[in-house]
């Protein structure tokens, strides 16, 4: 399976499950890069996933009393140094029970804070503190790969088509690369519109509106339609 279609495969299951077990769909984008960065291993997809459908490296833990794999795999204990031990872990029938496990594991206490969370970074900080991985760039890793494979899109749901146009109230609206997303740079700043200035949309999100012929988006808070 490829990359891209391990994340095809993926990512609607991911929005799924996560609005049923009350994650917002603006993690989505996380836990799937999260899956990206633990599964794949020199361009393949790993054993661990591939075979056991565990995609997210997650260690049997005492208590446990599923079916479990033995295999080998890095920590970092100390930054830098990776260490290499072998450690039991869970295994799942397919893809499926395995994002069904997932969720399950981030029921654990220490990731408590991944439900709260309402953007990649956030859930991706409240993995690490929990203690889901030992690398000192997690963190990094995850939101690099957000932005690699093009994740953003799994975390809005489905816009809807419109044609209609209003102006912006706002002393100065941000247009953001997606719904809550970052903001666009133009030349290296801000992409900002003047209050006043008569806009057009072609899609609207969650009281988001994508700029009619521009990639980016604007809160409708700060628009006066018509």
């Amino acid at each position: 399976m490829t990359q891209s279609d391990f994340i095809r495969e993926i990512g609607p299951l991911l929005q799924k499950y996560a609005l049923a077990n009350g994650y917002s769909i603006a993690v989505v984008p996380a836990m799937i890069a999260q899956a990206c960065v633990e599964s794949f291993y020199r361009g393949g997809l790993s054993t661990l996933a591939s075979r056991y459908h565990n995609y997210w490296g997650m260690k049997a833990g005492s208590g446990y009393t599923g079916s479990t794999v033995n295999m080998a795999t890095g920590e970092e204990y100390t930054k830098g140094t990776i260490t290499q031990i072998r450690d039991n872990f869970r295994t799942y029938a397919n893809m499926v029970e395995g994002v069904i496990g997932y969720f399950k594991f981030l029921n654990y206490s220490n990731y408590r804070a991944c439900k709260a969370a309402r953007n990649p970074e956030d859930f991706a900080k409240a993995l690490k503190a929990g203690g889901w991985a030992t690398s000192s760039v997690y963190v990094n890793s995850i939101l690099n790969a957000v932005k690699k494979y093009d994740l953003s899109k799994y975390g809005m749901g489905e816009p809807k088509a419109v044609s209609y146009g209003g102006v912006v109230t706002a002393s100065a609206l941000n247009v953001r690369t997606y719904p809550g997303g970052d903001i666009v740079q133009v030349g290296g700043h801000n992409f900002l519109l003047p209050k006043g200035i008569c806009v057009a949309f072609e899609a609207e999100l969650n009281g988001w509106a994508k700029l009619s012929g521009v990639d980016g988006w604007v809160s409708l808070t700060y628009v006066k339609k018509g």
